[in-house]
């Protein structure tokens, strides 16, 4: 494949069609930029040549500094609720919309984070360190290989920059791609803006980009926030049923797309329990564990407000279709839990309604046993009949040997289950092992972490550390959104 910076040819759809909501912007220049990561498989999916990526001029483009003739790339402005409270003027403080790669029905955004200040940087210094770049890269993968939809990791490229932090640390910047990077806070500016017209060319452009289907509808706009919920009840549920604890769902990390965004204080629990928080800045536990589906719910409710003057002309009736239509998220995720619940017990159809389901819950809610393990462990049952790996993990043994018959007399299907329960996620021990190393120069153990998270339902020989849960001595764990 012959590429070059010259040849490449980056989209600028959003530049062009909402310009009001994108200051062109130039990335800040990295002084020594060195590849420490590539995603080879994505590369060559968007068709994109690894090894020219891997040239000089490769990653000079990956740190936005050689930018491909006719691309125009933007910092976007959005608003946003952060822990509850309304931010009017938010926006990439330290990130870049590149462009877009492919056409129609196929477009994907080529997004840089931590290429340096812009006018949104609000303080900061709009750089990014290695540790949390390369956290979003195996955790996002991690998802994607999950079966979760998620924006995707491209590279992660050292700057040879020292940025400060609580002590210096090597500078970098994630090339990360998206569906695109439209979320509720774009909607809550523009409807704060006042700009009618702005509002819907913002509809319009997400319908084209998202949700094409709505564009036929008698109210698209209605059904549009129709198909954003959907899109999100089915995400939660998919989050809850791997354990993943996003750590900052404020309305600008929430995406019309209905991929997961935004990888910062993020982890996976071990030990079930609803009211985990892992993120230094959530004080309160808003965004534990347990609550990620009410809190999309308030979200959602965020983008219904900013849409109203889409749905109808008179605000009463807009307000009680977009009620009406936010009620459908606790139905969806319901149904998506109940699902997704009974694919990880092995049970479909009547057999996942039965009470064994919701017993289980309590049993878990009790023992606090690690979630990964423990599922797995019941897939063994489901499997061979060996019951102690399960028994194991729970103190509650006459529970949970009176449970374990009951759910082994309704013929749990092992197939569905070793196709749903994952032996591997990106332990939080795991992680942090990784990202020390690889700050310190030593990659090894990332790249090992990477391969194990990229193939989560295989057991494989020399790799059953990755299926452990962490040690006592690691106590607890709390993770820093690295700004």
């Amino acid at each position: 494949m012959s590429i070059s910076t010259s040849s490449l040819e980056l989209g600028t759809t959003f530049a062009t069609e909402l310009p009001e909501l994108a200051l062109p912007w130039r990335a800040e220049e990295a002084p020594e930029p060195r590849l420490l990561v590539l995603n080879q498989p994505l590369a060559v999916e968007l068709g994109l040549d690894p090894a020219w990526l891997r040239s000089d001029d490769g990653v000079r483009l990956l740190v936005g500094n050689a930018v491909p003739a006719g691309a125009t790339p933007v910092a976007q402005a959005y608003a946003g609720h952060q822990f509850g409270g309304y931010s009017p003027r938010l926006g990439d403080g330290r990130a870049l919309l590149l462009g877009e790669l492919g056409g129609p029905g196929q477009r994907r955004d080529l997004h840089l984070k931590g290429s340096g200040r812009t006018p949104f940087a609000r303080g900061g210094d709009g750089r990014a360190v290695v540790g949390p770049m390369l956290r979003e890269y195996v955790v996002s993968e991690a998802m994607h290989a999950l079966g979760i939809p998620t924006t995707r990791s491209l590279a992660v490229v050292a700057t040879g920059r020292r940025v400060q932090r609580e002590v210096p640390m090597p500078g970098a910047v994630l090339a990360r791609v998206a569906a695109s990077h439209l979320r509720v806070g774009s909607f809550q500016l523009a409807r704060s803006t006042d700009d009618a017209d702005l509002l819907r060319r913002l509809a319009d452009h997400a319908i084209a980009r998202h949700h094409p289907a709505a564009a036929d509808a008698a109210n698209p706009a209605l059904a549009l926030f129709e198909a954003v919920v959907a899109a999100q009840a089915s995400l939660v549920a998919r989050w809850m049923l791997v354990g993943f604890v996003h750590g900052v769902m404020n309305t600008d990390n929430v995406t019309i797309s209905g991929e997961t965004i935004d990888y910062g204080p993020c982890a996976f629990l071990e030990s079930f329990d609803p009211t985990t928080t892992f993120s230094s800045i959530d004080a309160q536990g808003r965004y534990a564990y347990g609550n990620q589906p009410v809190v999309m719910e308030w979200n959602l409710a965020r983008l219904g407000e900013a849409l109203l003057p889409l749905v109808h002309d008179d605000e009463a009736e807009a307000v009680t279709l977009v009620t009406d239509a936010l009620g459908g998220f606790r139905r969806q995720y319901s149904a998506a839990w109940s699902a997704g619940l009974g694919a990880k017990l092995g049970l479909t159809g009547a057999a996942s309604e039965e009470p064994v389901v919701d017993d289980l819950l309590r049993l878990l809610q009790e023992n606090h046993p690690d979630l990964t393990s423990f599922f797995r462990a019941l897939t063994t049952a489901a499997g061979t009949g060996d019951r102690e790996p399960a028994r194991s993990l729970v103190v509650d043994l006459a529970g949970i040997d009176a449970w374990l018959d009951r759910w082994l007399a309704l013929g749990p299907d092992a197939d569905l289950m070793r196709r749903t329960n994952p032996v591997v996620v990106p332990r939080n021990h795991l992680v942090e092992e990784a990202l020390d190393a690889a700050t310190a120069g030593d990659l090894e153990p990332f790249g090992r972490l990477v391969e194990a998270v990229t193939h989560p339902f295989e057991e494989r020989p020399g790799l059953e550390r990755y299926a452990e849960p962490a040690p006592d001595s690691f106590g607890g764990y709390t993770t820093y959104c690295g700004t």
